[in-house]
């Protein structure tokens, strides 16, 4: 599907430099490797072997070390991990960086929308998460208790989400866009006893009164013992006297009291909550010697960051990229690079005037946020240098050609890899991923990631390639969700349910002649007409090579002599007039390489798409909009009016269900 002639080529090759200086390169020497391919079939044949290799390459420390990698006597979709074994990952994070020689070296810096600065050395980040330990245990909280985090991306969230872990309890990180609704219903599922949340933060000049949205959502809460505010805006907001604690009058002034926890390997770390449709917000369990350990590894072997790099992912702590960045950089002895804001306000260059100011190695990004930068032309880009750089990593949708190709060729100059990351919040990292060492196409992705033993099924459970399948993961990892917040039936529905011991995760995937793996989105987004089976993101990517387009989804609706028919939303390039001409333009444009069978019922402009906080189109939602149905739950967009935008443009335009009922 995405094996068109100008997607076919390599375009990036690592240099013996890259190969040279890779943690992939490493691993696989200490263990006398002679290839990647090799890697990949060891680390999936033997996953006992490589889960304990990586838990001695990246130095996970533990406390009483574990009798047994894995015991599958529960089934592949319950494997034990390290049994016997007892760690506290704050003490990889922190405690061990400080005796392996990086106190003094930066572990957080940080930027706010006003262009102010921040940062935090390794040992000032280990005395704030002890303070902050002892704050917690002063209030009651221990092992197995829930602490919400509805805050910014500031120092203060991560100092917040490890001292929660220093302590035993579980980290619930909260996107903090949501509302009130959103955010309490998370946190009455989780049953959480404390949220820390902030008095606001700036969003495009503008003040988000978050402390006013918190207290809404605590209230409904009954849980909620405390709630601490930490200043980001400075501003005035009311504290209930008795629950609410200031951030300062919270912290004791030393770290007595705030030392690591003794906790099991598979003792619970966090809940993160993933966006779904219908239905109550699931929450993804992840422990110790879980989600932090994949998301390390996952940094290690595919964006190559090494002890002293910087990383910045665009995102939010309710993302599941937000706790990777903070396990991840610290696990390696890296810096990451946090920003409160926009990235392109108060200007498009935002974003990369960030990179420039601090000197970040690897930036992560989604196709959704390029697609949104690239109308603004080059000149925004190369106002900066961007020498620093020497990778970018990508993940949140499948990609189009032309905006990737903008990427690698303009901000990148094309010198550095697209690092292409798919996977997810139950997966705690990727599935798929590019690498250092390995050739690039665009869009495509290397390979599996090491210990993924991921394949492509078709209808009847057939490994295929060269055409479209499912996703398929066939053997447990370190790094998968331990099941649903008290809910084992609805995991085990939503994952193994198809085929017996598969994980079966919910997109179309396809393998080309080379070996390059490409995500082509989720397949119950599948459009299927006359018998014919078309990706999502065949069409958008087509409608995107017209100049005047900036995003697009397409959907299908049900067709009384096909079956299924294609509908296209288009968001155009600002100032470009909408028009029966342009349409009729796009119609010509799709009929011409899709040909007529597949030609669209009807192609609709709207101002914007419906989104979730890892800028993932929701294609269901749309659908459900244009038939008039029920959208289900949209706490977890971070733009809802764009489906009220939808249903008004589609009115106006005489389209849809919704229009006319």
């Amino acid at each position: 599907m995405l094996a068109a002639s100008d997607l076919t080529d390599i375009v990036w090759r690592p240099k013996p430099e890259h190969i040279e200086r890779a943690h992939l390169t490493r691993f696989m020497a200490e263990h006398h490797i002679a290839s990647f391919p090799d890697l990949l079939e060891r680390s999936t044949s033997d996953i006992a072997w490589f889960t304990d290799a990586v838990l001695r390459y990246l130095q996970i420390e533990f406390r009483t070390p574990y009798t047994q990698i894995v015991d599958l006597t529960g089934g592949p979709a319950w494997p034990q991990w390290c049994v016997g074994g007892r760690l506290n990952i704050t003490e990889t994070c922190l405690d061990a960086q400080t005796r392996r020689g990086r106190a003094d070296a930066r572990a957080i810096i940080w930027e706010g929308e006003g262009g102010e600065t921040r940062s935090l050395t390794y040992r000032e980040l280990a005395d704030s998460v002890g303070r902050a330990a002892a704050g917690l245990r002063s209030l009651g909280l221990g092992k197995g208790d829930v602490v919400g985090l509805f805050m910014p991306m500031t120092p203060e969230i991560v100092i917040a989400l490890l001292a929660i872990a220093r302590i035993g309890g579980i980290i619930l990180p909260l996107f903090s866009g949501y509302g009130a609704g959103a955010a309490a219903s998370r946190l009455e599922d989780a049953g959480a006893k404390v949220l820390i949340t902030s008095d606001g933060f700036p969003r495009r000049g503008a003040p988000v009164a978050l402390k006013t949205v918190a207290d809404e959502a605590a209230a409904r809460v009954a849980t909620i013992r405390h709630v601490i505010v930490a200043r980001r805006m400075g501003t005035p907001v009311s504290m209930t006297a008795g629950r609410d604690l200031a951030w300062g009058e919270f912290l004791p002034t030393t770290a007595a009291g705030g030392g690591a926890e003794d906790t099991a390997a598979e003792d619970r770390l966090m809940l993160l909550y993933t966006s779904g449709t219908t239905g109550r917000p699931k929450g993804a369990v992840h422990t110790h010697c879980g989600f932090p350990v994949k998301a390390a590894q996952d940094m290690a072997f595919g964006t190559d960051v090494h002890a002293g790099d910087r990383i910045h992912w665009v995102s939010d702590m309710g993302w599941m990229m937000g706790p990777w960045l903070v396990f991840g950089s610290l696990i390696l002895g890296a810096t990451m690079v946090l920003f409160d804001g926009a990235p392109d306000y108060p200007g498009p260059d935002r974003l990369w005037s960030l990179v420039e100011r601090h000197k970040i190695h690897v930036l992560g990004v989604s196709p959704t946020l390029i697609r949104a930068l690239r109308p603004h032309g080059n000149a925004p880009v190369r106002a900066h240098v961007l020498t620093s750089l020497r990778a970018f990593a990508s993940t949140g949708e499948p990609w189009n050609p032309e905006p990737w190709s903008w990427l690698f060729d303009v901000a990148g100059g094309k010198r550095i890899p697209i690092i292409n990351y798919s996977g997810g919040t139950e997966i705690s990292g990727g599935i798929v991923m590019g690498n250092p060492i390995t050739p690039l196409k665009a869009c495509a992705f290397s390979a599996p990631c090491p210990g993924m033993a991921a394949d492509v099924f078709d209808e009847s459970g057939q490994s295929i390639r060269g055409s479209v399948g499912e996703l398929v993961i066939k053997a447990p990892w370190i790094g998968m969700t331990r099941g649903f917040w008290n809910d084992r039936e609805r995991y085990e529905q939503a994952y193994w349910s198809r085929w017996s011991g598969v994980w079966t995760h919910g997109d179309w995937a396809q393998v080309d002649e080379d070996g390059m793996w490409y995500i082509l989105g989720r397949s119950d987004d599948t459009i299927k007409v006359g018998g014919k089976r078309l990706g999502p993101a065949e069409v958008e990517s087509l409608l995107m090579t017209h100049p005047f387009v900036s995003e697009a989804a397409a959907i299908a609706v049900p067709d009384e002599i096909k079956g299924s028919a294609v509908v296209c939303l288009c968001v155009l390039v600002a100032g470009t007039p909408p028009g029966d001409g342009l349409r009729e333009e796009l119609h010509n444009l799709l009929v011409a390489d899709l040909g007529k069978p597949l030609a669209p019922k009807t192609i609709l402009f709207v101002a914007d798409l419906p989104k979730t906080r890892n800028m993932k189109v929701m294609r269901r939602m749309i659908r459900a909009a244009y038939l008039g149905e029920d959208p289900g739950d949209t706490s977890a967009l971070v733009n809802p009016e764009s489906l009220k935008d939808m249903l008004r443009e589609l009115g106006q335009q005489g389209e849809g269900s919704s229009a006319t009922s």
